[in-house]
């Protein structure tokens, strides 16, 4: 299913572009769109930093715990 999304957006982007060069298109329309993917990516990328560091929560965690058990054998 992505990669029918991801060949129908370059379709479109493909026949906006032709009418960008053809001067057939509304620049209102164009900067709409591009606000939205901007706030779209902001959005991604705020939860994959806040994924990055509970991810970065759980290996510290995971090292501190490891380290005890590594004392433990050493004992």
């Amino acid at each position: 299913m992505m990669e029918f999304l991801k060949k129908a957006t370059e379709w479109v982007l493909d026949k906006e572009e032709q009418a960008a060069q053809n001067c057939k298109i509304d620049l209102e329309d164009v900067q709409k769109q591009i606000h939205l993917i901007l706030e779209k990516r902001a959005k991604i990328q705020k939860e994959c930093e806040e994924n990055l560091a509970e991810l970065d929560h759980i290996l510290d965690r995971l090292e501190k715990i490891k380290e005890k058990e590594e004392s433990c054998r050493r004992s």
